[in-house]
């Protein structure tokens, strides 16, 4: 788990795991016995992402996470950022 989590260093027996709110979870007992869920990416179960593995620390960011973040960027920008404006009489 990430270190500033507050469950973050416990370990915790698997209940089980599978897609719920539209992502891989993990099901599990806390010390209270409540069952409780969390994203599978946050914990020990989850896979290492291929990419991450082979890329050892020398790529900040994965081609699927940029192609996201200029679609993103495309959208939030308007009509210019489509080509859409004229460009002509803008000032900043």
């Amino acid at each position: 788990m990430h270190p500033h989590h507050p469950l973050s260093g416990q370990q915790f027996d698997l209940i089980s795991q599978g897609r719920a709110w539209g992502e891989d979870r993990v099901f599990f007992r806390d010390a209270e016995g409540q069952l409780r869920s969390m994203p599978t990416g946050w914990t020990s179960v989850a896979m290492e992402d291929p990419f991450v593995v082979v890329a050892a620390g020398r790529s900040l960011f994965r081609l699927e996470d940029l192609i996201a973040l200029a679609a993103l960027v495309r959208d939030l920008g308007g009509p210019e950022a489509t080509g859409g404006g004229s460009g002509k009489g803008q000032g900043l």
